[in-house]
């Protein structure tokens, strides 16, 4: 089976591809276009994990074969076969997986917007906390995270908060922040005594995660003309206003109806320029849903009403237990989840990602 995996002519053009770049970024004259090199870099390390695995791959089939040869005449070569058909099995499954389809935007970094749904202040509470959680997960990461828009309770909770997360230095191809974050789109439900609650009742509200994979200018062509541009002057909790000018802009693209607005800078062109950001993250998704009829159905399920009823993971303070509904992971370290060590149930979710597509490609 493993053979005719490594066998595949899929695989033999990838191996083609592979040999072909490392002879192009060989050659000197490649790198006067430092853009075109650039490209070229990031495709041979795309790459490199396919050709390593088949490599290894291939080499364990020829010791398994020479084992299984000798294994009448030394009972050291048949001790080995078992051991080498383990291996051979694990190098063919890493092999499939890494031959499956791509998401094109698993490179890029990401735009989260949580927001509060039912619930009131206990929801809006539980908004900031999950904000707290992706910060500290970025932290752990060792990405960068800037809130870029907010809209503060009365309790010091988040009716609406915005957060750009960025990764450092290069990407290890397929390692991107919407890789692992694309995961978190939908409504998150929580369980707990709220701090407005007199009598110690447990409590059910939800807040909802939008994930976005961030547009560079040259990914939207943003016509200025398609652009309504409106200012406002900013407002805090309860609706005071924290603002004495008028800094804050609300962006709406008028071929598609899409809204954006923000008020968290004190400067009117910071606050457009983060308005802008979010608007290209829209009209990428927007674009890509209408250009690939697989990614919008994944992305559908990404939630942008909040309603109890539409759950993605339940996190319950009194169990002190997180469980994810796709996947039926649970676990009983809330705690330490809210505090960012997201690892693991992310890690579920993308293993029922890939074996849902291995299961599709008949694998």
């Amino acid at each position: 089976m493993s053979g005719q995996t490594t066998g595949t002519a899929a695989l033999d053009v990838l191996l083609a591809e592979h040999a072909d770049l490392e002879q192009r970024l060989a050659d000197p004259g490649v790198h006067a276009d430092q853009a075109e090199a650039r490209r070229l870099g990031r495709r041979y390390a795309e790459l490199s994990p396919v050709v390593e695995c088949a490599r290894q791959l291939h080499a364990t089939e020829d010791d398994l074969a020479t084992a299984r040869e000798l294994s009448a005449e030394d009972a050291a070569f048949a001790a080995e076969v078992p051991e080498l058909e383990a291996r051979r099995e694990e190098l063919a499954d890493r092999l499939r997986t890494l031959l499956l389809p791509r998401d094109p935007d698993d490179d890029r970094d990401a735009i989260l917007e949580i927001k509060a749904g039912e619930g009131g202040e206990e929801s809006a509470l539980f908004a900031g906390d999950l904000l707290r959680m992706y910060l500290r997960y970025a932290e752990r990461r060792g990405w960068k995270a800037e809130v870029i828009d907010a809209e503060e309770s009365d309790l010091g909770g988040y009716k609406d908060v915005k957060v750009a997360v960025k990764a450092r230095g290069e990407v290890t191809p397929g390692e991107g922040v919407w890789a692992r974050l694309k995961y978190e789109a939908g409504v998150h439900r929580v369980q707990r005594v709220p701090v407005t609650e007199s009598q110690g009742r447990i409590h059910t509200s939800a807040a909802g995660v939008l994930v976005l994979p961030e547009a560079e200018e040259v990914d939207v062509a943003v016509d200025p003309n398609d652009l309504r541009i409106d200012v406002y002057r900013s407002s805090g909790p309860g609706g005071q206003s924290v603002n004495t000018t008028d800094s804050a802009v609300r962006i709406t693209h008028l071929p598609t109806g899409v809204v954006v607005s923000c008020q968290n800078e004190k400067s009117q062109l910071q606050n457009k320029e983060s308005a802008m950001r979010i608007l290209r993250a829209r009209l990428l998704e927007r674009a890509r849903q209408e250009a690939d009829a697989l990614a919008s159905a994944e992305r559908k399920s990404q939630v942008r009403t909040v309603d109890r009823s539409e759950r993605i993971r339940t996190y319950n303070f009194p169990e002190n237990r997180i469980a994810d509904h796709r996947v039926g992971f649970k676990a009983h370290n809330l705690d330490a989840v809210l505090d960012g060590d997201l690892d693991a149930v992310l890690q579920a979710l993308i293993d029922a990602d890939d074996a849902a597509k291995l299961a599709a490609a008949g694998g």
